[in-house]
């Protein structure tokens, strides 16, 4: 990871944390403050503040032109059904079962712990199997262990 993308990333969160989870931001300006080109701040927006962890990105260009962030916040039960019917799917990387952990645990769905255990279930080293398989076992894996914290919730 790009010592600078993280350093963009954790300005905006703590941007975010003082504004109740929405802020505008100027993208040439925020590139002048990290003196870096503008599309360095498009990465980190499209790799960092995705749905998947939270965010929603709106943008309009022009002179007057911004990047809206947004902190989604969620129903819990809404949104690990939606992690189940659409997110996840027949298939899911490790990498965005990860993205799907995260998430989870900074809404407070899961805790720390319960998080890590998720994660170690998912990983490409707890699944022997065939790599053209691995991506469909986990996202059965995955569906069982939100489903399962759905049917704790309702309790």
């Amino acid at each position: 990871m790009s010592v600078l993308s993280d350093t963009i990333e954790q300005f905006i969160k703590e941007l975010m944390s003082e504004y109740e989870g929405k802020i505008e931001l100027q993208r040439n300006e925020l590139a002048q403050h990290f003196n870096c080109a503008p599309s360095q701040i498009n990465y980190v927006l499209a790799t960092r503040f995705t749905p998947d962890k939270g965010y929603i990105i709106e943008s309009r260009r022009g002179g007057g032109g911004y990047i809206r962030v947004l902190r989604l916040r969620i129903d819990e039960s809404n949104h690990l059904f939606r992690l189940v019917t659409s997110r996840i799917g027949e298939r899911i990387s490790e990498r965005d079962a990860q993205d799907v952990i995260c998430r989870l645990i900074e809404s407070g769905a899961v805790s720390e712990n319960e998080g890590a255990l998720m994660a170690a279930a998912v990983s490409d080293k707890a699944l022997q199997s065939p790599a053209v398989l691995k991506d469909n076992i986990r996202a059965g894996i995955l569906k069982q262990l939100v489903l399962v914290l759905m049917s704790r919730e309702e309790k």
